[in-house]
């Protein structure tokens, strides 16, 4: 018998779309976007605990967005962290979570700091035991090497103490976690990452009743850490200021301001001087020679300078070896809108700018200045700054943005006619300083210009001021020139003394704040 057998062919294998299976797992810094997702995560982590404010965790992104990081998987925030820098050993042994977190807004945030210190670190409790916690730290660690920072210092809630209170102290039973005789969620998982146990503190965070209020502080070291020459506990970080008083008189050609200005930054640079101030609108003088009698025109005519402005400023900064406040001077832009702004001229030839943001009724009514929209702070060689030209400085709200954002020395080019509007400016100035606890420096312009409309007369008394406490100026002035006398004014600022008296000064306006009952939003 023959039995014929017939072969079928195999239908053909699809091709799986894999894509449709991965999920994917990432973790990135922090995004305002996740902000909201990270308040009810934390809710969800830690009930009975009160959660973060949106404007604490805006803070950590607007200070030091580098350490703030979140853990997505499948689009989703299962997982956060924040932490900050310190030098861990300027804050007392027993110090609470407050203290080292300026009540969780991280304005003590030092970038010259030795440890990363960690504030909080949290896993959706769906997703436990997928080593999110363990990627997070990992992050952490990697930050700290890439910022050759010595340790990870955390102080760690011990949320299973409470099942254990009535028959051990803390010390007891973080011993016995460790001889892994009991299992504390925190705890455990911190040994388990390499960190060792520095000491135990009391009332660390008042809302943490599973920890009877005490934390573990804990160490990890980073062995890649290497010393740097330059790193040192500092007595003092002095920074020299050479204001210019300029005088307002007539001049014949752009070569003639060019020289002027020339000779000033010569004399701030012979002084050892780090910034040299100029005053708000002191390129107004070029219209001594423009020959346009209409304010609004002169103006348009004086915006065809910019170009000139900006390269003989780049060209001072670098050749004297300083970092220049250009003043302010009137720019035209793409928009045709004419725009007061200030420019700072780093000594390495990099540029910025700050645009005037609340512009004055004079300058509306004779010049149709706009107004710009954004408070900046830059960074230069001398620490962070920020620019407030003139009647910026007397709005206090945007000195405070500006303190938040890292600035210790507040630069207000100003030009004001008369003596009420000078010391509105000087006022405002020293209030700031006081408030915001950093250093405030007024340039005005002095002379006249007779032939130029809206610019005839000047009045100024330029100044340094500092905040009032010991170790500042006895008055708050670091020092200030004659009244309307063309002249400069040099004086040393000193930043580490700032840094100290914010954290422990006979008041501590920074740390003070009540942000329980009131707040401000930058909206930028």
């Amino acid at each position: 018998m023959i039995i014929i057998i017939s072969k079928r062919s195999a239908p053909p294998l699809t091709k799986l779309d894999l894509k449709k299976f991965e999920k994917k797992m990432i973790i990135r810094n922090t995004r305002h976007s996740d902000i909201d997702h990270i308040i009810a995560l934390q809710e969800l982590c830690f009930p009975g605990m009160i959660p973060w404010k949106k404007d604490q965790l805006e803070s950590h992104l607007d200070i030091f967005p580098e350490g703030q990081f979140v853990a997505e998987y499948d689009g989703e925030i299962i997982g956060s962290c924040s932490s900050l820098i310190i030098n861990f050993d300027e804050y007392d042994d027993r110090h609470s979570w407050d203290d080292v977190t300026d009540k969780g807004y991280i304005t003590n945030h030092n970038p010259e700091g030795y440890n990363l210190y960690g504030i909080e670190v949290m896993v959706h409790p769906d997703y436990r035991r997928m080593k999110i916690g363990h990627r997070l730290y990992e992050e952490r660690k990697e930050l700290v090497r890439s910022l050759n920072l010595k340790s990870i210092i955390i102080g760690g809630r011990i949320p299973n103490y409470h099942k254990y209170a009535k028959e051990m102290n803390p010390r007891e039973y973080v011993n016995e976690v460790s001889l892994h005789k009991i299992y504390d969620p925190v705890l455990s998982f911190q040994l388990l990452n390499g960190f060792t146990l520095m000491r135990i503190n009391p009332n660390y965070l008042p809302d943490d009743v599973q920890s009877n209020k005490y934390a573990t502080l804990m160490e990890w070291n980073n062995v890649d850490y290497r010393p740097m020459t330059k790193r040192f506990y500092k007595t003092s970080y002095p920074v020299r200021i050479c204001v210019v008083q300029y005088l307002m008189r007539q001049i014949k050609s752009f070569d003639e301001f060019a020289h002027q200005v020339e000779y000033f930054t010569d004399v701030a640079s012979d002084s050892g001087s780090d910034f040299a101030v100029f005053p708000e609108l002191f390129t107004t003088q070029l219209m001594s020679f423009l020959d346009e009698g209409s304010p609004s025109l002169a103006v348009r005519k004086l915006t065809e300078y910019t170009e000139q402005y900006i390269e003989l400023f780049t060209d001072l900064a670098v050749r004297y070896n300083i970092n220049i406040i250009g003043g302010s001077h009137f720019v035209k832009e793409d928009d045709d809108e004419i725009y007061n702004i200030a420019y700072l001229f780093r000594r390495d030839g990099t540029i910025e700018k700050q645009y005037k943001l609340h512009i004055t009724p004079n300058e509306r009514k004779w010049w149709g200045i706009s107004r710009g929209d954004e408070v900046k702070v830059f960074d230069t060689d001398c620490g962070k700054i920020a620019i407030q030209i003139c009647y910026d400085i007397e709005f206090p709200e945007l000195a405070r943005i500006a303190t938040d954002k890292g600035a210790k020395i507040i630069f207000t080019p100003f030009c004001t006619e008369d003596r009420q509007g000078y010391l509105r400016v000087r006022y405002c100035a020293q209030a700031r300083a006081v408030e915001n606890q950093i250093y405030t420096v007024i340039s005005g312009t002095v002379g006249n210009l007779p032939q130029t409309e809206n610019m005839d007369i000047q009045y100024a008394q330029s100044a340094i001021f500092a905040p009032s406490d010991f170790e500042f100026a006895r008055d708050g002035i670091v020092g200030e020139t004659n009244p309307n006398i063309e002249m400069v004014l040099i004086g040393d600022v000193d930043l580490e003394i700032l840094r100290r008296q914010r954290q422990d000064g006979t008041v501590r306006q920074l740390k003070d704040r009540r942000h329980d009952i009131y707040s401000i939003k930058y909206k930028k």
